[in-house]
């Protein structure tokens, strides 16, 4: 698809270190490639940026035995724009190595073009909006690096030789730093050229190695609350439950132009809209309809289609293949509930055994899309 504008018209593409062995989390699974829904955590991450249409290069680092494992996540789920990266044996070197592939010929089998602006991110912070990421990289236009901060949760301590305490920071004067961050392509790069091994080996800091090498004094930006990284087990329940929470929190209702069925396209929302959003449109989805258009692409992922045919496949293979263009089934899934309202004075009320087996085979092409199709037969007097 086409590229959109960034923020101030920079060019701009991301690193994201995804290399870690994942110690505190336990388990033999690096946490990147632990399964939340069923899909990669690292998958979210990559996501998040992909759907940001104004960065150009995605660059995802990993560690050599896991390269294959990062190309087949890319594959099964259609990522576009992405760049592997073998990464080094610390964090700092494997960004170093991210960044190279835009500056050093044969680092990798081909040079990406070098971005004005280049944002740093983990891969196992699945959650952060295009916002936040617009924030810091305009920032960093104007400041050469920025990166989002959160207030500290806890006090920070030191402790003496002994292990008694030696004195305590105050926290109001201090934040936690959190990703992502951004800066000047050539600000970043060079620090990371005059590093020393130590800094390479030990320091975590990126906007410390630009302050430190560049004299470049970062803008530090208020992240919100969901820019927390997975690092325990627990971290992977607590990204579960908001996932579904997400995923639940809108549903779409969609009618034809028909009197009967707006009318109970308007009565549905009204009993609906006190436990979720909910968007109600009278359309003909074999138009394209720009407010529908508009509905999908703020990513939501429950729709109810109320019509009076006994097998509109037709009219609901338009919605599908919508969704299917807008690719928002490659993250989530899809739930797609079809009304079927029997509008007729006649008190027999069923459907033939030929259009049920159309909507069962219907049901799991669409399911191989990542839409699930469930079916409804009301009878509306």
């Amino acid at each position: 698809g086409r590229r959109g504008a960034a923020p101030g018209g920079v060019s701009v593409s991301a690193v994201l270190p995804a290399g870690g062995s994942g110690e505190r989390l336990g388990g033999a699974t690096p946490k990147q490639f632990c399964a939340v829904q069923g899909r990669p955590l690292v998958s979210y991450a990559v996501r998040a940026m992909e759907r940001i249409s104004w960065i150009s290069d995605i660059v995802v680092v990993v560690s050599p035995e896991n390269i294959e494992t990062m190309k087949t996540i890319i594959e099964k789920y259609g990522h576009k724009r992405v760049t592997v990266v073998e990464g080094g044996i610390t964090r700092h070197r494997s960004i170093f190595n991210g960044l190279k592939v835009f500056a050093e010929n044969g680092f990798s089998s081909h040079l990406l073009q070098k971005p004005e602006v280049v944002i740093i991110h983990d891969a196992v912070r699945p959650f952060v909006e295009e916002d936040i990421v617009s924030k810091v990289v305009m920032s960093a236009k104007e400041h050469g690096a920025a990166g989002a901060i959160r207030p500290l949760v806890s006090t920070v301590i030191a402790s003496a030789a002994d292990g008694c305490l030696d004195h305590s920071l105050e926290r109001a004067k201090y934040r936690a730093s959190e990703m992502p961050q951004a800066f000047l392509f050539d600000v970043i790069y060079e620090a990371y050229q005059q590093c020393t091994d130590y800094d390479l080996d030990y320091g975590t800091e990126c906007l410390h190695l630009a302050l430190k090498y560049c004299k470049t004094n970062a803008k530090l930006v208020e992240g919100t609350a969901d820019l927390w990284k997975v690092t325990y087990k627990r971290d992977l329940y607590a990204a579960e439950s908001i996932i579904k929470d997400n995923l639940s929190q809108q549903v779409c209702v969609i009618t034809s132009v028909k009197e009967t069925l707006a009318q109970v396209g308007f009565l549905l929302p009204e009993s609906l809209k006190s436990q979720i959003k909910v968007e109600a449109i009278s359309v003909s989805l074999s138009k394209n309809d720009s407010h529908l258009q508009n509905i999908i692409s703020g990513q939501c992922y429950n729709f109810v289609c109320v019509n009076d045919k006994r097998c509109a496949i037709q009219e609901t293979q338009e919605l599908v293949d919508m969704l299917e263009r807008s690719t928002i089934p490659l993250l989530y899934p899809v739930v797609l509930i079809l009304v079927h309202l029997d509008i007729s004075e006649n008190n027999s009320f069923s459907i033939g055994m030929e259009d049920l087996t159309s909507i069962k085979k219907f049901a799991r092409e669409s399911k191989k899309k990542n839409i699930l199709v469930y079916g409804l037969l009301i009878q509306y007097k």
